[in-house]
């Protein structure tokens, strides 16, 4: 606690619109700092629900997880830290002339510090025939950003008919992004016939190169996913309406459900489906700050402090922030914002550079991580170092520039991602040699060796920052989970964690060592 902020003097109104990943974070870390002394905190949920992990919902799609398994914190533990939060509370508009938010209900809520982590939107892909003439979507289409949509997507893909058959039974997925993938890896795990349209010439063409995206797609082929690229979806038609001219239809081997649509193609062909799913398409929530009379390009504009460049006493976090002219869209750069902004509010010496940007596909059977941004890199003179094997399905690739690792994408093999992210992160400079050794596969066996013999500061968990020291200073996964949030992003370092655990519990100076 600073000079500034004497016991005596009445606490400061922090008003937090938001109530997703980046803000559950941002209260954490605040809770971690005890900023419950210097602050009265307000946290504003637009959803019904507590907050829960996003990246999760296609693991409930899949069946691996239970919905309630994905809440990060319950409202007792905001009651219990004396944090205010209110579900189901839609913020109307801001005023800043009087430094309140009004709710769409009329209740006006007054701040002194005010954070958007507003997140990001959906956006409708330029296809006729989604929306109905009353604004209504057609009731085969389905997006999937909340928990709300998961569960209608889960009603679909289990309602049977009056003999216990499956009505849905075939999906496309229209995006072949980070989420188109994980939903149609989730569909095709629970049985549909799915198949995944992109417009580009690869799935994930934000993160990875084209050899990649052949070996991801091969992946997904074998996994029982079909992939379109270079095609966009154009129209849908319902399959007991009229024809549209020129309308190719494709045979259909399956039966016919009364309710099917048919999505066109660029291209000319025609995909029969059931469920048609919507990931593509999805832009910054900048609607409140618009409306605020705040700086607002392509997301709020933000500064070192993460303040808005227009208003000081308003902050940002998460997919709704630009910050050096960049958005971000995954969940590690918001975390890693909400541990910068909750410093700075506690007035620490901190600033937010914007530089680490990772990524990771959470999806059964497919494995992809992504570091930095490799065309920006390359285009501005790193080196390429590349390992791709088509049969196995693995391509990974490294860009170096004097030495040190600046970006890295790896497909199908992430056995030494934890190594690579620690060089990342640690901007290491190494050998002629070792960027290639890097690239090679672990031999049988020495995935776990590596995991025990991680020094205490390596990154174990890219989502949240967690170094093998903080796990190895716990006692239990749940202890993991709870205080330092590992395993509850993307869940890829799991398998990391439980090594790490078995290790302290069967050493005798490990069991010993953050107790």
């Amino acid at each position: 606690m600073t000079e500034s902020h004497r016991p005596d003097q009445p606490l400061r109104r922090l008003v937090v619109v938001g109530s997703g990943m980046a803000a559950t974070r941002l209260v954490e870390e605040l809770v971690a700092r005890r900023a419950t002394e210097l602050y009265a905190i307000t946290v504003l949920g637009d959803e019904p629900v507590a907050p829960y992990n996003r990246i999760l919902l296609s693991a409930v799609l899949e069946g691996t997880h239970r919905a309630e398994a994905l809440t990060l914190r319950s409202p007792e533990w905001y009651d219990e830290h004396g944090i205010d939060l209110r579900l189901g509370a839609r913020v109307l508009g801001v005023d800043r002339d009087h430094r309140d938010v009004m709710l769409v209900d009329g209740t006006l809520i007054e701040y002194d510090v005010l954070v958007l982590a507003t997140g990001s939107i959906p956006t409708l892909p330029p296809i006729r025939g989604l929306v109905r003439m009353d604004g209504s979507l057609h009731d085969a289409v389905h997006a999937f950003r909340s928990l709300a949509d998961c569960e209608r997507l889960l009603d679909a893909i289990t309602a049977t008919d009056e003999d216990g058959r499956p009505v849905n039974r075939r999906a496309v997925v229209v995006g072949g992004g980070l989420l188109g993938l994980q939903v149609a890896r989730a569909l095709g795990a629970r049985g549909l016939d799915t198949e995944i349209v992109e417009g580009a010439e690869h799935v994930l063409h934000q993160q990875i190169d084209t050899a990649a995206g052949r070996i991801l797609a091969r992946d997904l082929k074998k996994l029982g996913v079909a992939v379109y690229t270079g095609s966009r979806a154009i129209r849908l038609d319902s399959e007991d309406g009229p024809l549209g001219r020129g309308r190719v239809r494709v045979l259909d081997p399956l039966p016919r459900n009364p309710g099917r649509v048919s999505l066109r193609l660029d291209n000319g062909f025609t995909l029969d489906t059931d469920l048609l799913v919507l990931t593509a398409g999805g832009r910054p929530s900048t609607a409140l700050a618009r409306g605020a009379g705040l700086e607002v390009r392509r997301g709020i504009v933000v500064d070192d402090r993460l303040a808005s460049v227009t208003d000081p006493s308003i902050h940002a976090l998460g997919d709704c922030v630009e910050h050096g002219g960049r958005t971000t869209g995954f969940v590690p750069p918001a975390w890693e914002q909400a541990g910068v902004l909750a410093g700075i509010l506690c007035d620490e010496p901190v600033t937010y550079d914007g530089a680490r940007i990772v990524a990771r596909l959470r999806a059964t059977d497919l494995d992809v991580a992504v570091l930095g941004d490799a065309e920006r890199e390359i285009a501005t003179g790193g080196e390429v170092v590349e390992v791709s094997n088509p049969i196995s399905g693995s391509h990974r690739r490294l860009v170096v520039r004097d030495g040190r690792i600046v970006a890295a994408t790896l497909v199908g093999d992430l056995s030494r991602v934890g190594l690579i992210t620690q060089h990342f992160d640690r901007q290491t400079v190494l050998g002629p040699r070792e960027p290639g050794n890097l690239l090679m596969p672990e031999r049988t066996g020495e995935e776990r060796s590596a995991a025990l013999t991680l020094p205490d500061d390596a990154e174990v968990c890219a989502c949240a920052g967690v170094t093998a020291g903080r796990i190895r200073g716990c006692s239990s996964y749940e202890q993991v989970r709870d205080t330092t949030r590992a395993t509850t992003g993307c869940g890829g370092c799991a398998s990391t964690v439980r090594q790490l655990l078995q290790s302290r519990s069967s050493d005798p100076a490990l069991a010993t060592k953050g107790a």
